[in-house]
């Protein structure tokens, strides 16, 4: 065999390199080939895209500047974030009251909404439903809150201070939603009354597709009270809707003013029920302060972040 036939024969077995294609080029070969999911997803990311994500970074543009939607925008830095925590003592009573909706209102209303929905599982299906649509009801609407309003009322014709007046325990009607102390554990108890809300039902569907299966195998294995099948076998095939029902909870625990605003007025006594989303009214709806109330909602929105991210990470450890 001649030396060309030998260098050609070696040359053969080599293997051909292949060029190493970069992220974005791996990327693009990728929606070319899947254009049409693309295409039908792109409806959803232009809404999204408009609606939330261009709005949260033009919050985050207008909170260094002064503007007032009238005159352009002038840059002044960290300014509106020294003011809201070195100069406005009413946000840090807003942050403060805030935190504390955020803790007696979302945990408890998660779990709440968990172990009625557990236990609503239980019961035959027409029952099922009928008792759903009860517990449900009452986060159908916000004016649902005229409930409490004609039961506190402020005279002697409100339920509550009828029934004490009559049992001597109170000589003249009490103005519960005139007095700072009662305004905070009222706007609570209602809002835990309305918090059955969407988290409920994801919690119901997803009991629903739990294996039966699964529990015939955990018995095998051990299992031997209910308890134990919530914990290991109920609860890690819920985690999708777990983490749903914790992002729409702390949400929901973040987001509270139209209650107290529908049961207390704007602002409250005292800034008694006054929270983050209250001071972003405020500055945003009525002063049109936008780049500090972009400050505000800035603050606020890093806060609900940081709760989302702290949830998930206790989640991942349920059934572990």
């Amino acid at each position: 065999m001649s030396e060309k036939a030998t260098a050609a024969a070696k040359n053969a077995k080599k293997p051909v390199a292949r060029k190493e294609m970069t992220m974005w080029q791996w990327t693009w070969k990728e929606m070319k080939r899947n254009y049409v999911a693309y295409l039908m997803c792109a409806p959803y990311y232009l809404i999204f895209t408009t609606f939330t994500i261009l709005p949260v970074l033009l919050s985050l543009f207008f909170s260094f500047t002064i503007f007032n939607m009238i005159e352009a925008p002038q840059f002044i830095f960290l300014d509106n974030y020294m003011r809201l925590f070195l100069d406005d003592d009413i946000f840090i009573e807003a942050v403060a009251n805030t935190l504390i909706f955020a803790v007696m209102t979302g945990p408890v209303s998660y779990l709440l909404s968990l172990f009625t929905a557990w236990f609503i599982n239980e019961l035959p299906p027409k029952i099922r439903a009928v008792v759903t649509l009860i517990f449900y009801a009452p986060s159908l609407s916000t004016g649902m809150t005229f409930i409490w309003k004609v039961i506190f009322d402020g005279d002697s014709y409100g339920y509550a201070n009828s029934i004490l007046m009559r049992l001597d325990l109170i000589q003249e009607p009490i103005q519960f939603f005139k007095n700072e102390a009662y305004v905070m554990p009222l706007c609570i108890v209602v809002a835990l009354w309305t918090s059955l809300g969407v988290s409920f039902l994801s919690f119901i569907g997803g009991l629903q597709t739990v294996p039966k299966d699964q529990f015939e195998a955990a018995a095998v294995d051990g299992i031997k009270n209910r308890w134990q099948e919530l914990w290991y076998v109920t609860l890690p095939n819920m985690k999708q809707q777990m983490l749903f029902g914790a992002v729409m909870a702390i949400t929901q625990s973040f987001n509270f003013g139209t209650i107290v605003n529908d049961l207390a007025g704007f602002p409250s006594v005292n800034y008694a029920a006054h929270t983050i989303m209250h001071h972003l009214q405020d500055y945003g709806g009525q002063r049109f302060e936008v780049g500090y109330s972009s400050a505000i909602a800035t603050v606020l929105f890093i806060m609900m972040v940081g709760s989302n991210m702290l949830v998930n990470k206790v989640l991942n450890k349920v059934g572990q």
